[in-house]
Protein backbone atom coordinates (compact mmCIF):
# COMPACT_ATOMS: atom_id res chain seq x y z
CA UNK A 1 0.00 0.00 0.00
CA UNK A 2 1.59 3.55 -0.73
CA UNK A 3 1.85 6.13 1.82
CA UNK A 4 -1.88 8.45 1.71
CA UNK A 5 -2.26 11.36 2.49
CA UNK A 6 -3.58 10.19 5.93
CA UNK A 7 -0.81 7.72 6.33
CA UNK A 8 1.58 11.01 6.08
CA UNK A 9 -0.84 12.76 8.40
CA UNK A 10 -0.34 9.99 11.33
CA UNK A 11 3.58 9.47 10.16
CA UNK A 12 4.00 13.12 11.27
CA UNK A 13 1.91 13.31 13.87
CA UNK A 14 4.04 10.52 15.47
CA UNK A 15 7.16 12.08 14.78
CA UNK A 16 5.55 15.17 16.54
CA UNK A 17 3.87 13.44 19.25
CA UNK A 18 7.49 11.86 20.10
CA UNK A 19 9.34 15.15 20.00
CA UNK A 20 6.92 16.68 22.10
CA UNK A 21 7.13 14.11 24.92
CA UNK A 22 11.04 13.75 24.82
CA UNK A 23 11.44 17.27 25.38
CA UNK A 24 8.35 17.32 27.73
CA UNK A 25 10.74 14.62 29.77
CA UNK A 26 13.77 16.39 29.19
CA UNK A 27 12.72 19.49 30.86
CA UNK A 28 10.43 18.23 33.78
CA UNK A 29 10.90 19.45 36.98
CA UNK A 30 8.78 17.72 39.25
CA UNK A 31 9.39 14.53 41.07
CA UNK A 32 8.72 10.99 38.66
CA UNK A 33 5.19 9.46 39.52
CA UNK A 34 4.39 6.14 40.68
CA UNK A 35 8.34 4.94 40.85
CA UNK A 36 8.04 3.85 43.90
CA UNK A 37 11.97 4.72 44.37
CA UNK A 38 12.87 2.47 41.40
CA UNK A 39 12.97 4.97 38.53
CA UNK A 40 16.68 4.36 37.67
CA UNK A 41 16.70 0.71 37.94
CA UNK A 42 14.26 0.54 34.60
CA UNK A 43 15.17 0.68 31.03
CA UNK A 44 11.83 0.63 29.70
CA UNK A 45 9.83 3.57 30.58
CA UNK A 46 5.83 3.92 29.87
CA UNK A 47 3.96 6.36 27.60
CA UNK A 48 2.07 7.06 31.53
CA UNK A 49 6.17 7.43 32.81
CA UNK A 50 6.89 9.53 30.45
CA UNK A 51 3.81 11.93 30.53
CA UNK A 52 4.00 12.13 34.15
CA UNK A 53 7.71 13.32 34.23
CA UNK A 54 7.21 15.84 31.75
CA UNK A 55 4.54 17.41 34.25
CA UNK A 56 1.50 16.36 31.97
CA UNK A 57 2.92 19.20 29.45
CA UNK A 58 0.88 17.48 26.26
CA UNK A 59 -2.77 18.06 29.10
CA UNK A 60 -1.80 21.41 29.81
CA UNK A 61 -4.97 23.71 29.52
CA UNK A 62 -7.06 21.21 29.05
CA UNK A 63 -9.98 19.12 30.70
CA UNK A 64 -8.66 15.13 30.86
CA UNK A 65 -11.13 11.90 30.40
CA UNK A 66 -8.85 8.63 30.47
CA UNK A 67 -10.21 5.44 28.82
CA UNK A 68 -8.57 2.50 31.25
CA UNK A 69 -9.40 -0.66 33.31
CA UNK A 70 -7.21 -2.04 36.28
CA UNK A 71 -4.05 -2.39 33.92
CA UNK A 72 -3.32 1.51 33.70
CA UNK A 73 -0.99 1.32 36.89
CA UNK A 74 1.97 2.65 37.69
CA UNK A 75 5.19 0.60 38.38
CA UNK A 76 4.23 0.37 42.18
CA UNK A 77 0.95 -0.32 41.26
CA UNK A 78 -1.12 2.61 41.66
CA UNK A 79 -3.94 3.32 39.57
CA UNK A 80 -2.83 6.07 37.28
CA UNK A 81 -6.74 7.56 37.92
CA UNK A 82 -5.79 7.95 41.27
CA UNK A 83 -2.29 9.37 40.85
CA UNK A 84 -3.38 12.13 38.19
CA UNK A 85 -6.56 12.86 40.43
CA UNK A 86 -3.95 13.50 43.04
CA UNK A 87 -1.74 15.93 40.63
CA UNK A 88 -2.67 19.19 40.36
CA UNK A 89 -0.77 19.64 37.07
CA UNK A 90 -3.44 17.88 35.69
CA UNK A 91 -7.35 18.13 35.36
CA UNK A 92 -8.98 15.03 35.02
CA UNK A 93 -12.41 15.29 35.08
CA UNK A 94 -14.06 11.91 33.74
CA UNK A 95 -12.76 8.19 33.47
CA UNK A 96 -14.50 5.86 30.73
CA UNK A 97 -14.57 2.06 31.76
CA UNK A 98 -14.29 -0.79 28.49
CA UNK A 99 -15.60 -3.86 29.15
CA UNK A 100 -15.33 -5.83 32.66
CA UNK A 101 -15.25 -1.63 34.00
CA UNK A 102 -12.47 0.64 35.23
CA UNK A 103 -12.14 -0.73 38.13
CA UNK A 104 -12.54 -4.33 36.84
CA UNK A 105 -15.70 -5.94 38.32
CA UNK A 106 -16.83 -7.21 35.88
CA UNK A 107 -17.12 -10.49 34.20
CA UNK A 108 -16.64 -10.96 30.18
CA UNK A 109 -19.25 -9.30 28.21
CA UNK A 110 -20.08 -7.24 31.17
CA UNK A 111 -19.36 -3.52 32.46
CA UNK A 112 -19.79 -1.53 35.27
CA UNK A 113 -22.46 1.24 34.00
CA UNK A 114 -22.16 4.79 34.80
CA UNK A 115 -21.19 5.35 38.25
CA UNK A 116 -19.01 8.12 40.52
CA UNK A 117 -15.96 6.04 41.35
CA UNK A 118 -15.77 6.09 45.18
CA UNK A 119 -12.14 6.62 45.48
CA UNK A 120 -11.87 9.73 43.59
CA UNK A 121 -15.20 10.90 43.17
CA UNK A 122 -14.81 11.17 39.40
CA UNK A 123 -18.10 10.50 37.09
CA UNK A 124 -17.26 6.53 35.69
CA UNK A 125 -18.86 6.51 32.23
CA UNK A 126 -19.38 3.05 30.15
CA UNK A 127 -18.16 2.71 26.55
CA UNK A 128 -18.84 -0.91 26.26
CA UNK A 129 -20.53 -1.52 23.18
CA UNK A 130 -20.91 1.72 22.23
CA UNK A 131 -19.46 3.39 19.16
CA UNK A 132 -19.96 5.92 16.52
CA UNK A 133 -22.15 8.70 17.59
CA UNK A 134 -23.60 7.13 20.89
CA UNK A 135 -19.71 7.20 22.19
CA UNK A 136 -19.47 10.73 20.70
CA UNK A 137 -22.65 11.79 22.53
CA UNK A 138 -20.83 10.22 25.91
CA UNK A 139 -17.38 12.16 25.29
CA UNK A 140 -19.55 15.68 24.95
CA UNK A 141 -21.58 15.16 27.93
CA UNK A 142 -18.67 14.10 29.99
CA UNK A 143 -17.04 17.97 29.32
CA UNK A 144 -13.87 16.90 28.72
CA UNK A 145 -11.40 18.31 25.51
CA UNK A 146 -8.93 15.04 25.62
CA UNK A 147 -9.30 11.56 25.72
CA UNK A 148 -6.59 9.68 27.06
CA UNK A 149 -6.25 6.12 26.19
CA UNK A 150 -3.73 3.76 28.43
CA UNK A 151 -4.77 -0.24 28.59
CA UNK A 152 -2.42 -2.92 28.62
CA UNK A 153 -3.22 -4.78 25.26
CA UNK A 154 -2.17 -8.52 24.52
CA UNK A 155 -1.44 -8.75 20.94
CA UNK A 156 -4.58 -10.38 19.34
CA UNK A 157 -7.00 -8.89 17.05
CA UNK A 158 -9.69 -10.32 19.06
CA UNK A 159 -9.13 -9.09 21.74
CA UNK A 160 -11.18 -6.23 22.41
CA UNK A 161 -9.49 -3.32 23.81
CA UNK A 162 -7.91 -2.90 20.84
CA UNK A 163 -11.87 -2.41 19.27
CA UNK A 164 -12.49 0.05 22.18
CA UNK A 165 -9.51 2.47 21.77
CA UNK A 166 -10.78 2.15 17.61
CA UNK A 167 -14.13 3.30 18.46
CA UNK A 168 -12.93 5.94 21.23
CA UNK A 169 -10.29 7.47 18.41
CA UNK A 170 -13.66 7.82 15.90
CA UNK A 171 -16.34 8.90 18.58
CA UNK A 172 -13.43 11.21 19.81
CA UNK A 173 -13.14 13.08 16.22
CA UNK A 174 -17.15 12.76 16.06
CA UNK A 175 -17.04 14.76 19.25
CA UNK A 176 -14.31 17.23 18.54
CA UNK A 177 -11.88 16.14 21.06
CA UNK A 178 -7.97 15.05 21.36
CA UNK A 179 -7.15 12.55 21.71
CA UNK A 180 -3.73 11.14 23.39
CA UNK A 181 -2.23 7.33 23.16
CA UNK A 182 0.06 6.55 26.49
CA UNK A 183 1.99 3.06 25.06
CA UNK A 184 2.85 0.19 26.59
CA UNK A 185 4.53 -3.23 25.64
CA UNK A 186 3.01 -6.13 23.65
CA UNK A 187 3.78 -8.44 26.00
CA UNK A 188 4.42 -11.14 23.05
CA UNK A 189 6.85 -9.33 21.46
CA UNK A 190 6.49 -6.89 18.42
CA UNK A 191 8.53 -8.67 15.96
CA UNK A 192 5.94 -10.12 13.30
CA UNK A 193 2.47 -10.24 12.44
CA UNK A 194 0.99 -13.48 12.37
CA UNK A 195 -2.17 -15.31 10.68
CA UNK A 196 -5.23 -14.41 8.57
CA UNK A 197 -6.16 -11.16 7.69
CA UNK A 198 -10.06 -10.00 8.81
CA UNK A 199 -12.48 -9.24 5.64
CA UNK A 200 -14.09 -6.48 6.52
CA UNK A 201 -18.04 -8.56 5.95
CA UNK A 202 -16.98 -10.39 9.24
CA UNK A 203 -16.37 -7.00 11.39
CA UNK A 204 -17.80 -7.29 14.44
CA UNK A 205 -16.40 -6.00 18.22
CA UNK A 206 -13.38 -9.01 17.81
CA UNK A 207 -12.37 -7.46 15.02
CA UNK A 208 -13.30 -3.91 13.25
CA UNK A 209 -10.41 -3.88 10.72
CA UNK A 210 -8.34 -5.91 8.13
CA UNK A 211 -5.60 -6.21 10.50
CA UNK A 212 -3.90 -9.88 11.21
CA UNK A 213 -4.90 -11.89 14.13
CA UNK A 214 -1.79 -11.49 15.67
CA UNK A 215 -0.54 -7.73 14.96
CA UNK A 216 2.22 -7.30 16.64
CA UNK A 217 2.07 -3.91 17.32
CA UNK A 218 1.95 -1.69 20.36
CA UNK A 219 -1.51 0.49 20.96
CA UNK A 220 0.72 3.54 19.98
CA UNK A 221 1.32 2.23 16.55
CA UNK A 222 -2.33 0.64 16.17
CA UNK A 223 -3.80 4.38 16.84
CA UNK A 224 -1.32 5.84 14.15
CA UNK A 225 -2.57 2.87 11.39
CA UNK A 226 -6.19 3.18 12.74
CA UNK A 227 -5.99 7.33 12.03
CA UNK A 228 -4.02 6.57 8.68
CA UNK A 229 -5.50 3.80 7.45
CA UNK A 230 -9.40 3.03 8.68
CA UNK A 231 -11.00 6.44 9.93
CA UNK A 232 -12.94 8.39 7.84
CA UNK A 233 -12.16 11.41 9.88
CA UNK A 234 -8.54 11.52 11.70
CA UNK A 235 -9.04 12.19 14.91
CA UNK A 236 -6.29 15.33 16.54
CA UNK A 237 -3.94 12.51 17.93
CA UNK A 238 -0.67 12.33 19.90
CA UNK A 239 1.33 9.17 21.08
CA UNK A 240 3.38 9.79 24.30
CA UNK A 241 5.97 6.49 23.10
CA UNK A 242 8.01 4.27 25.64
CA UNK A 243 11.85 4.40 25.57
CA UNK A 244 14.23 1.09 26.12
CA UNK A 245 11.51 -1.04 24.65
CA UNK A 246 12.95 -3.58 21.90
CA UNK A 247 10.48 -5.47 19.34
CA UNK A 248 11.76 -8.41 20.63
CA UNK A 249 11.30 -8.34 24.26
CA UNK A 250 8.73 -10.32 25.73
CA UNK A 251 6.69 -9.12 29.22
CA UNK A 252 8.99 -9.98 31.64
CA UNK A 253 11.96 -7.49 30.37
CA UNK A 254 10.13 -4.70 31.33
CA UNK A 255 10.04 -4.94 34.72
CA UNK A 256 6.62 -4.13 34.91
CA UNK A 257 3.95 -5.93 37.21
CA UNK A 258 1.55 -7.84 35.23
CA UNK A 259 -2.35 -7.16 35.89
CA UNK A 260 -4.41 -9.40 34.19
CA UNK A 261 -5.84 -7.31 31.69
CA UNK A 262 -9.42 -8.93 31.95
CA UNK A 263 -10.68 -12.10 34.38
CA UNK A 264 -9.79 -14.65 31.98
CA UNK A 265 -6.11 -13.20 30.61
CA UNK A 266 -4.09 -14.23 34.20
CA UNK A 267 -0.34 -14.67 33.28
CA UNK A 268 1.30 -13.51 30.54
CA UNK A 269 2.45 -17.28 29.39
CA UNK A 270 -1.55 -17.10 28.76
CA UNK A 271 -1.40 -13.68 26.50
CA UNK A 272 1.41 -15.79 24.70
CA UNK A 273 -0.53 -18.35 23.00
CA UNK A 274 -3.95 -16.80 23.25
CA UNK A 275 -3.38 -14.79 19.52
CA UNK A 276 -4.03 -18.97 18.61
CA UNK A 277 -5.82 -20.95 20.98
CA UNK A 278 -8.52 -18.60 21.14
CA UNK A 279 -9.44 -20.02 18.27
CA UNK A 280 -11.49 -23.05 20.02
CA UNK A 281 -14.03 -20.12 21.08
CA UNK A 282 -15.51 -21.04 17.82
CA UNK A 283 -15.32 -24.69 18.45
CA UNK A 284 -17.46 -27.36 21.29
CA UNK A 285 -14.23 -27.46 22.98
CA UNK A 286 -13.47 -25.82 26.53
CA UNK A 287 -11.19 -23.58 25.70
CA UNK A 288 -9.79 -23.53 29.33
CA UNK A 289 -12.44 -20.89 30.65
CA UNK A 290 -13.10 -21.86 34.23
CA UNK A 291 -9.59 -23.03 34.93
CA UNK A 292 -6.53 -21.60 36.33
CA UNK A 293 -5.01 -22.14 32.80
CA UNK A 294 -7.24 -20.50 30.19
CA UNK A 295 -6.52 -20.92 26.63
CA UNK A 296 -3.45 -23.23 27.79
CA UNK A 297 -6.12 -26.20 28.86
CA UNK A 298 -7.79 -27.30 25.94
CA UNK A 299 -10.28 -30.06 25.85
CA UNK A 300 -13.88 -31.85 25.63
CA UNK A 301 -15.90 -34.86 26.97
CA UNK A 302 -14.73 -37.76 25.32
CA UNK A 303 -11.14 -36.82 24.38
CA UNK A 304 -8.20 -39.17 25.44
CA UNK A 305 -4.50 -38.80 25.11
CA UNK A 306 -5.15 -39.24 21.37
CA UNK A 307 -5.31 -35.65 20.73
CA UNK A 308 -2.14 -34.51 22.73
CA UNK A 309 -0.15 -37.35 20.80
CA UNK A 310 -1.21 -36.48 17.31
CA UNK A 311 0.06 -32.34 18.15
CA UNK A 312 3.45 -33.36 19.54
CA UNK A 313 3.87 -35.60 15.89
CA UNK A 314 3.63 -32.64 14.13
CA UNK A 315 6.97 -31.02 16.06
CA UNK A 316 5.32 -27.19 16.43
CA UNK A 317 8.54 -25.41 17.25
CA UNK A 318 8.74 -24.62 20.77
CA UNK A 319 5.95 -25.77 22.38
CA UNK A 320 5.13 -29.67 23.40
CA UNK A 321 1.62 -31.07 24.57
CA UNK A 322 0.86 -32.75 27.31
CA UNK A 323 -2.51 -35.03 27.74
CA UNK A 324 -4.14 -32.95 30.28
CA UNK A 325 -7.65 -33.62 32.63
CA UNK A 326 -9.78 -31.07 34.01
CA UNK A 327 -13.14 -29.66 35.31
CA UNK A 328 -13.73 -26.39 34.68
CA UNK A 329 -15.90 -23.99 37.17
CA UNK A 330 -17.70 -22.46 34.79
CA UNK A 331 -18.48 -21.92 30.89
CA UNK A 332 -18.50 -25.05 28.65
CA UNK A 333 -17.98 -27.55 30.80
CA UNK A 334 -18.57 -26.23 33.96
CA UNK A 335 -18.12 -29.29 36.71
CA UNK A 336 -17.74 -32.05 34.19
CA UNK A 337 -14.21 -33.61 33.81
CA UNK A 338 -13.27 -33.18 30.54
CA UNK A 339 -9.83 -34.28 28.57
CA UNK A 340 -7.81 -32.59 26.56
CA UNK A 341 -4.46 -31.40 25.97
CA UNK A 342 -2.39 -28.74 27.70
CA UNK A 343 0.08 -26.40 25.94
CA UNK A 344 3.75 -26.37 27.63
CA UNK A 345 5.90 -23.02 25.61
CA UNK A 346 9.35 -23.84 25.84
CA UNK A 347 11.36 -21.79 23.35
CA UNK A 348 9.28 -18.96 23.27
CA UNK A 349 11.17 -17.02 20.62
CA UNK A 350 10.53 -20.28 18.04
CA UNK A 351 6.64 -20.53 19.07
CA UNK A 352 4.36 -19.43 16.49
CA UNK A 353 0.81 -19.06 18.61
CA UNK A 354 -1.39 -18.72 15.25
CA UNK A 355 0.24 -21.81 13.38
CA UNK A 356 -0.38 -23.82 16.66
CA UNK A 357 -3.56 -23.13 17.28
CA UNK A 358 -4.89 -24.00 13.51
CA UNK A 359 -2.74 -27.06 13.97
CA UNK A 360 -4.83 -28.20 17.41
CA UNK A 361 -8.08 -27.71 15.42
CA UNK A 362 -6.72 -29.49 12.35
CA UNK A 363 -5.44 -32.23 14.93
CA UNK A 364 -8.70 -32.05 17.00
CA UNK A 365 -10.84 -32.94 14.39
CA UNK A 366 -8.98 -35.85 13.28
CA UNK A 367 -8.65 -37.81 16.19
CA UNK A 368 -12.19 -36.70 17.74
CA UNK A 369 -15.62 -37.64 16.24
CA UNK A 370 -17.13 -35.23 18.23
CA UNK A 371 -15.60 -32.11 17.12
CA UNK A 372 -17.72 -29.34 15.82
CA UNK A 373 -17.86 -25.97 14.87
CA UNK A 374 -20.04 -23.39 16.99
CA UNK A 375 -23.44 -23.41 15.46
CA UNK A 376 -23.13 -19.57 14.55
CA UNK A 377 -19.66 -19.96 13.05
CA UNK A 378 -18.12 -17.90 15.55
CA UNK A 379 -14.96 -19.51 14.13
CA UNK A 380 -15.74 -17.10 11.14
CA UNK A 381 -15.61 -13.52 13.38
CA UNK A 382 -12.62 -14.82 14.75
CA UNK A 383 -10.65 -15.66 11.98
CA UNK A 384 -12.02 -12.94 9.51
CA UNK A 385 -13.17 -14.83 6.90
CA UNK A 386 -14.66 -18.46 6.22
CA UNK A 387 -11.46 -19.72 5.03
CA UNK A 388 -9.77 -21.37 8.22
CA UNK A 389 -13.49 -23.41 8.76
CA UNK A 390 -13.61 -24.45 5.33
CA UNK A 391 -10.37 -25.62 4.56
CA UNK A 392 -10.29 -27.81 7.73
CA UNK A 393 -13.67 -29.32 7.02
CA UNK A 394 -12.08 -30.15 3.84
CA UNK A 395 -9.54 -32.16 5.11
CA UNK A 396 -6.61 -29.19 4.46
CA UNK A 397 -3.31 -29.98 6.91
CA UNK A 398 -1.89 -27.30 9.04
CA UNK A 399 0.50 -26.14 6.37
CA UNK A 400 -1.82 -25.58 3.54
CA UNK A 401 -4.17 -23.33 6.10
CA UNK A 402 -1.67 -21.26 6.65
CA UNK A 403 -0.37 -20.53 3.02
CA UNK A 404 -3.99 -19.80 2.07
CA UNK A 405 -3.14 -16.65 4.16
CA UNK A 406 0.21 -15.35 3.54
CA UNK A 407 -0.84 -12.95 0.52
CA UNK A 408 -2.64 -11.07 1.96
CA UNK A 409 -0.61 -10.66 5.30
CA UNK A 410 2.33 -9.97 3.20
CA UNK A 411 0.41 -6.72 2.36
CA UNK A 412 -0.73 -5.88 5.70
CA UNK A 413 3.03 -6.19 7.38
CA UNK A 414 3.90 -4.00 4.07
CA UNK A 415 0.75 -1.47 5.52
CA UNK A 416 2.29 -2.29 9.05
CA UNK A 417 5.89 -1.04 8.49
CA UNK A 418 4.95 2.42 7.93
CA UNK A 419 3.20 2.58 11.27
CA UNK A 420 6.08 1.15 13.27
CA UNK A 421 7.60 3.22 16.46
CA UNK A 422 10.65 0.96 17.96
CA UNK A 423 13.22 -0.89 16.56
Amino acid sequence: MTLSRRNLLATTAAVAAGTTAAASAGTAQAAPAGHGGHGGRHRLRTGFERLADGGYAPLDGQKVGVVTNPTGITRDVRHIVDVMHADDRVDLTAVFGPEHGFRGTAQAGGSEGRYDDPATGLPVYDTYLKSGQPLADVFTASGVDTVVFDIQDVGARFYTYIWTLFDCMEAASLAGKRFVVLDRPNPVTGRASLGPILHKEFATFVGRQPIAQAHGMTVAELALLFNGEFLQSPVPLETVTMTGWRRSEFYDASGLPWVPPSPNMPTPECALVYSGTCLFEGTNLSEGRGTTRPFELLGAEGIDGSWAAAANELRLPGVRFREAYFAPTFSKFQGKTVGGVQLHVHDRAAFDPVRTGIALLVTARRTWDGFAWRSDNWIDKLTGSTQVRTMIDAGADTDAVVDGWERELAAFRRTRRQYLLYR
